[in-house]
């Protein structure tokens, strides 16, 4: 997605990031956080964050709002399909796609159920929400979303952009056609071995 314009910068409060389950933009009262005592940023751009348990997302931007707004309980990886449907970017910095976490919303969209945690919520419920399972396996995935990237050497580090729509796709196509295709190189992995198998059984009650 195409970032804010920078202008004037403006530096945020010592803010902190909200509790589980709890969300917050650049213009409502600081929450309780540890975020970094300045960070630049346009006066009209909108810092969002949310911390739905084990799974967190910032957004900065025009649109952050809408992207963390995505995300609950019930539906994780919301903020992610939200970007795919908006046309975004999934950047790869120095990192390779065992550090994608886009992917976990593509093993849900090719057939997978998610595994489940148990989290406290901000009313301090025990609530079971989705997360994310091994991803060392994702690499594997390389000979299909190699053609979507675009990618540059800073440095030492090498940098990766693959746009999101077009990625979670050909990724859901590899996964369909072989759920083996993620197994990391541990053939004793469980959860990988749970993952590939479809995930938990039966109906989960999230949130």
């Amino acid at each position: 997605m195409t970032p804010a314009r920078e202008t004037t910068p403006a530096a945020l409060p010592r803010t902190a990031l909200p509790g589980p389950g709890r969300r917050q933009s650049a213009t409502s009262p600081p929450a309780r956080t540890h975020l970094p005592e300045c960070i630049p940023a346009p006066r009209d751009c909108t810092i969002a964050l949310v911390w739905v348990p084990s799974t967190a997302f910032a957004a900065v931007g025009p649109q952050a709002a809408e992207l963390i707004a995505a995300q609950t309980p019930t539906d994780v990886y919301g903020p992610v399909r939200t970007l795919a449907d908006n046309d975004g970017a999934l950047l790869l910095v120095g990192v390779g796609l065992n550090r994608m976490t886009a992917l976990h919303l593509a093993e849900q969209q090719s057939g997978r159920q998610l595994p489940v945690r148990w989290a406290r919520a901000a009313d301090g419920r025990v609530i079971m929400v989705e997360t994310g399972s091994c991803s060392e396996g994702f690499p594997r995935l390389e000979p299909w979303l190699r053609p979507l990237a675009r990618t540059t050497q800073v440095g030492e580090s090498q940098w990766s952009a693959y746009p999101a729509k077009k990625t979670l796709a050909a990724a859901v196509e590899a996964m369909t056609a072989d759920q083996n295709v993620t197994h990391c190189a541990n053939p004793h992995c469980l959860a990988c071995r749970d993952s590939v198998s479809g995930g938990p059984i039966g109906r989960v009650p999230l949130g």
